[in-house]
């Protein structure tokens, strides 16, 4: 990610956040759950000397209420050389899923990977399953959970990188899967802290497995994932469509073999991977309908998000601070619909969509406030404004530090 992106002055700590009503509780299982909790969202301070989950509650009407820090039990990094927002330089460093009930977070400060469940009657409730495991690697920045909810990848980036899997079990935590280490074999900048690569995802139909590459230019590397869940030896090498150089982020184009990514570099890329041939060391240069999107007054555009609702693509801006929204047809035409410009110089980071009471919001990270920004997705190219959540005080309550430049990671989970 380019440095212009921690240029930013870190601002004060500014908002609070309004008192909820007194909830109604019950007990279940032996846990107290507050069921009238429909929806939660999570985030990491990803600290050094320790690493924390914020979980809140989501209202209908948008709302966003802190209710808790949780330990990883494992500790937070910062890449080396910069001090501003975007720590990790990542998408996807806590992740959750509905089948699975789970979350999982990374500690790139220890090299650990760390599981939880989550309470599907109170979806604020999260308990730790397990210790945290090795990632077999140096610096984990991203995680991707599989559909079924029963795997969990994680791209390590530092000096030892590549990706490696766990299958999920709900009384150990994490298990090593076989023939699931595989290296980017990339020589990383020095340092204890070092991002090789940004973001690690599944393709929709769940048998691939894809890392955004940093180089000149980036790149896409494609493990194809066989029947046993291991991985193809050696990944395939896609490079980006004319225009394009900076892919951070992967969002499946669901009912396709498609990836969009943001595009440091233009704004955005459009992926076809219908054409890419099977898991080979051989570069290949994006095929078929992949494009390069250009987005007006982009800067850093890193983050990456799809809204069942509008049935459009969302991009994050940390640099410009702005939300752009882009529709993307059937044969995968890229059309830039609307901007939403957030408060200046808030370094908007990691973004996660949910759809709470018939109505879906999207939450951003703004790191340099130390808040969570809401988008209200009324309408295709119509998205306003909630509000904006501080998460300072809840950290302040529950003993923690929050240091703004090093809080990342966005999640959200509905109750079904």
């Amino acid at each position: 990610m380019k440095s212009s992106v921690f240029f930013v002055q870190i601002i004060s700590i500014l908002g609070f956040v309004a008192a909820a009503p007194t909830p109604v509780v019950v007990p279940r299982g032996g846990v107290w759950a507050d069921e009238s909790i429909q929806a939660a969202a999570y985030l990491m301070t990803n600290e050094p000397s320790g690493n924390n989950i914020i979980v809140a509650s989501l209202a209908s009407n948008g709302q966003v209420t802190f209710k808790s820090a949780v330990s990883t039990r494992g500790r937070g990094a910062h890449v080396t050389g910069n001090n501003g927002p975007d720590p990790l330089m990542s998408q996807g460093s806590i992740e959750t899923s509905a089948t699975g009930q789970l979350l999982a977070a990374v500690n790139a400060g220890s090299s650990t990977v760390s599981l939880f469940s989550i309470n599907p009657q109170d979806p604020t409730m999260i308990s730790q399953i397990g210790e945290p495991v090795s990632s077999e690697g140096e610096f984990p920045v991203s995680l991707a959970i599989n559909k079924k909810g029963d795997a969990v990848c994680v791209l390590n980036a530092g000096q030892v990188n590549g990706v490696n899997c766990f299958a999920v079990d709900k009384s150990l935590g994490l298990v090593r899967m076989n023939n699931t280490l595989r290296s980017l074999n990339l020589v990383a900048d020095s340092g204890p802290s070092a991002s090789a690569a940004h973001h690690v995802a599944f393709n929709d139909a769940n048998d691939q497995l894809i890392a955004t590459v940093v180089g000149t230019p980036g790149y896409l590397a494609i493990w194809d994932i066989q029947q046993d869940g291991s991985l193809s030896p050696n990944f395939t090498t896609v490079n980006p469509p004319s225009g394009g150089g900076g892919p951070f982020s992967l969002t499946a184009v669901p009912g396709t073999n498609a990836m969009v990514s943001a595009d440091t570099v233009i704004g955005a890329d459009v992926w076809d991977l219908d054409g890419v041939t099977s898991a080979t060391t051989a570069n290949q240069t994006a095929p078929g309908r992949s494009a390069s999107v250009a987005i007006s007054g982009q800067m850093v555009t890193c983050w990456s998000t799809f809204s069942n609702k509008t049935g459009n693509f969302y991009f994050v801006d940390a640099g410009a601070a702005t939300v752009t929204e882009v529709n993307l047809s059937q044969n995968l035409t890229a059309t830039v619909v609307n901007q939403y410009p957030q408060v200046a110089g808030s370094a908007t980071l990691d973004v996660s969509i949910a759809a709470v009471g018939g109505n879906e919001f999207m939450y951003v990270i703004a790191g340099n406030t130390t808040s969570v920004d809401v988008l209200d997705l009324r309408a295709p190219g119509n998205a306003t404004n909630v509000g904006s959540f501080n998460f300072g005080p809840i950290a302040t309550s529950s003993g923690i530090t929050v240091n703004a430049a090093n809080v990342q990671g966005m999640a959200t989970f509905v109750k079904a």
